[in-house]
C-alpha cells in the first residue's frame, strides 16, 4: 500500500502572498509533515499504575498542557491521562507496544489519521490568531492545547521560541481545509510554501 499525503494536490512549494521588499528569512514557512508516527495513549480509568515508571524514546509522559520531546520525539498531554506520541522514528512503534499493558492502556495507531502543518516565523502567533479563539500570548516552547481554527478541531503543537514554530494537527478529512484557511491567513505577511 501507498502512503499518500492528504495534501498532495494542494501543498506546492514556491513563494506566496505579500512578499515584495521582504528577504526570504522574513517570510513565514509553511510545511506538511509527513510520514510521521503518531499514537494515541489513554490509561483506563480504573487503572493504577506509576506514569513515572513509563518511558518512551527515553521520555516520560507530560503533565497538564505540557509537552516532552527530544531530537526525534514528541509526546503531547491531550487531556486527563491521554497522550499523543508523535515521532519521526518508524520503529518506536514496537516501544509503545511493549511499554504499555493493554489490560491497563488503550494503544491507538493514527498515524495516516492527521495532517500536520508546522508554521514557522515570527508572525506565526497572529496567524494563529486569525482563526483560533485562544490565548497565544502566555503560551511558549513544549505547551500543547486543543482548540480549533475556523471550526477546524486542532491540537497545537509549540515547537520553538525561536524561531517561533508551531505544529498543527487535524483529522485528515480536514486537511485541504485547514490548509486552506491557514495559507489565507498568511497571505498578508507572505509566506514559502516548503
Amino acid at each position: 500500500m501507498i502512503s499518500r499525503s492528504s495534501l498532495s494536490n494542494v501543498h506546492k512549494p514556491g513563494l506566496y502572498g505579500d512578499i515584495a521588499n521582504k528577504k526570504e528569512n522574513e517570510l513565514l514557512k509553511i510545511s506538511e509533515l509527513k510520514n510521521i508516527l503518531i499514537f494515541q495513549v489513554v490509561k483506563y480509568k480504573k487503572t493504577e499504575i506509576n506514569l513515572e515508571s513509563i518511558k518512551i524514546d527515553n521520555l516520560n509522559l507530560p503533565n497538564s498542557l505540557k509537552v516532552n520531546s527530544n531530537n526525534n520525539t514528541r509526546i503531547l498531554w491531550m487531556g486527563p491521562d491521554n497522550w499523543f506520541i508523535v515521532s519521526t522514528n518508524k520503529n518506536l512503534d514496537k516501544e509503545i507496544i511493549e511499554s504499555f499493558e493493554s489490560d491497563k492502556f488503550a494503544v491507538t495507531d493514527l498515524s495516516h489519521s492527521r495532517t500536520i502543518l508546522e508554521i514557522e516565523g515570527d508572525l506565526a502567533n497572529e496567524v494563529i490568531k486569525k482563526g483560533c479563539p485562544l490565548n497565544l500570548e502566555n503560551i511558549k516552547k513544549n505547551d500543547c492545547s486543543n482548540s480549533v481554527f475556523h471550526a477546524i478541531t486542532i491540537t497545537l503543537d509549540f515547537i520553538s521560541d525561536d524561531p517561533k514554530k508551531v505544529r498543527l494537527l487535524a483529522l485528515r478529512s480536514f486537511g485541504e481545509s485547514l490548509h486552506h484557511a491557514i495559507t489565507d491567513a498568511c497571505l498578508e505577511y507572505g509566506y514559502k510554501a516548503i
